[in-house]
């Protein structure tokens, strides 16, 4: 005889269901809420409810005690609820005291150490990326960028990096402010290659600079993002290109990127999506 699977009755079960790991569940609850409201721009009562597993009148409750605290707004047109100002402003008093350069610097120092390669930090300016920020590594041949150094993100593992993951409008601006200027027979001299190049960079997650910008040298590039999930900065490697084989480039790129999305979160950013 064949046993019948019947899908469960009822709401999903409740992760705040169990109150033994020493925490306090209508905070729990409240900051699920929070969270939740964070991620979109507007949301009903019963879709957080739903979602979060909580029961309709505890969510209103502590909707209407975040929204009597500044954390929450009820838009009585649509019945929607949206973060408030208040918690803009616990969120900002984190980012004041964040700076991107120190806080990449665990990061970086951990990326050079796992690919005993020389970690870069650069931000975007126009159509070029600034070095703001250098852990080097103790290799005696080994890649050095100034600090205030500037380069044009066409020829600049960072530069692309960032590049390939700006939003389609501004991406289109910058390259059509981008002179292609050509520094090595491997730099991408015309836009076609660079749009290739920045399709593939996008679809990976992380872009490779093999000796378009100083022969002999290489540099694996990937995006940091803020709290909007906007392109800020990007962390990157670089040294001899004979280090940068191709059966370590792909390790290579995937710790990068991980540098990156940690310090995204060091400074408070999202990933897209």
């Amino acid at each position: 005889m064949v046993e019948i699977q019947r899908k469960p009755r009822g709401r999903p079960k409740s992760p705040f269901a169990d109150s033994s790991g020493g925490t306090i569940q209508a905070l729990d609850r409240a900051l699920a809420i929070l969270s939740a409201l964070a991620q979109q721009d507007h949301a009903s009562l019963t879709d957080l409810s739903e979602d979060l597993a909580i029961p309709t009148a505890t969510t209103h409750r502590i909707l209407a005690t975040l929204q009597q605290n500044g954390y929450a707004e009820l838009d009585e047109a649509t019945q929607t609820w949206a973060v408030g100002v208040e918690a803009y402003r616990t969120g900002s008093a984190y980012l004041n005291r964040t700076n991107l350069a120190d806080v990449s610097r665990p990061a970086m120092r951990a990326l050079m150490q796992d690919t005993g390669e020389t970690a870069n930090l650069a931000v975007p300016d126009g159509a070029a990326v600034v070095f703001v920020g250098q852990i080097e590594t103790q290799n005696p041949i080994r890649a050095f960028f100034a600090a205030g150094t500037r380069t044009p993100m066409h020829a600049s593992g960072t530069g692309k990096a960032i590049l390939a993951h700006l939003p389609t409008t501004r991406q289109a601006r910058l390259l059509s402010q981008i002179d292609l200027t050509l520094f090595t027979d491997q730099t991408l001299a015309t836009l076609a290659e660079l749009q290739a190049d920045l399709v593939s960079t996008q679809a990976r997650g992380w872009s490779f600079d093999r000796e378009e910008r100083h022969l002999g040298m290489s540099c694996i590039g990937a995006p940091i993002y803020d709290a909007r999930g906007e392109v800020v900065a990007g962390v990157s490697i670089s040294g001899p290109s004979t280090r940068f084989s191709d059966r370590r480039v792909d390790a290579f790129g995937a710790r990068v990127a991980q540098a990156a999305a940690e310090i995204t979160d060091g400074i408070g950013g999202r990933l897209p999506g």
